[in-house]
């Protein structure tokens, strides 16, 4: 079972970086796979019935994932889990969803277009979880989607595909604080979120994350090419709860603030 999941989550990471350059950079710069572990990887879906979460979340279960967590996000109008292996080792996963029936007729006409073009043999094959975009797209369709909700915008292009990667700090054998990891990254030329503040938590809530913006990369559309936001690299330290085991879980204000390291006007 382990291989399964080691073998599903190395063909995620080949596409993930296939459109995110710098994250195999910073993978380098740390270290790579002998130092580098991976502490979670993040999805985006709409709350369709057909691609629900819990339709990409049955690919994990298969491979004895656990839903463990619950999260809300009204600003952004969506809705979360997180689940986790048995093995400790293996990635945590964060699937949100977005909740297509708060936005405008014209947006919500865009994504059932897009949903009702994915058929169900897809949705279930092997390789969904790093199959990204499998539909066609107008320019003018995703400035639509871009103007209400970057999030759907950002899904609308890049389809099914991890949204980041995130290191783990708590297992890097030379770096022991969050501070110093963005100082080597930000001195290595990568630019980092700061929305919220360049770090996003604290001890007090038992998980430290910060982030890279999302990489720019030239995206055919049905009418035009356009050089758009892709996927970005999140680090995270985690503190241990009284029990002495580290905290697995997410919090909700730091990971509203990590959704915008896809935001396009940066």
């Amino acid at each position: 079972m382990t291989f399964a999941v080691t073998k599903l989550f190395n063909n995620i990471w080949q596409d993930y970086i296939s459109v995110t350059p710098s994250a195999e950079k910073i993978h380098q710069m740390f270290g790579g796979e002998e130092s580098v572990i991976n502490d979670h990887v993040a999805y985006r879906t709409f709350n369709i019935d057909k691609v629900s979460k819990e339709k990409l979340a049955a690919h994990l279960t298969a491979l004895g994932y656990e839903k463990c967590g619950d999260y809300n996000f009204e600003q952004k109008k969506l809705i979360a889990n997180h689940f986790e292996h048995p093995n400790a080792e293996m990635p945590k996963v964060f699937i949100s969803e977005l909740l297509v029936e708060e936005f405008s007729p014209e947006v919500q006409k865009i994504i059932h277009r897009i949903v009702d073009s994915i058929s169900e043999e897809q949705i279930t094959a092997e390789n969904f979880l790093y199959s990204g975009r499998s539909w066609e797209l107008s320019s003018t369709e995703y400035r639509t989607l871009l103007a209400e909700s970057e999030y759907a915008a950002w899904l609308a292009v890049w389809g099914y595909r991890a949204n980041h990667f995130t290191v783990s700090i708590n297992h890097l054998p030379e770096l022991e604080d969050i501070e110093q990891v963005n100082t080597l990254v930000k001195e290595a030329g990568f630019l980092l979120n700061t929305s919220g503040g360049e770090i996003k938590g604290n001890e007090s809530v038992k998980l430290e994350q910060s982030s890279t913006m999302a990489d720019k990369i030239e995206v055919t559309f049905s009418d035009t090419k356009m050089t758009i936001p892709s996927c970005f690299y999140e680090f995270a330290k985690r503190y241990p709860l009284a029990n002495g085991k580290l905290y697995t879980g997410f919090v909700a204000a730091s990971a509203d603030k990590i959704f915008e390291s896809t935001n396009i006007a940066a």
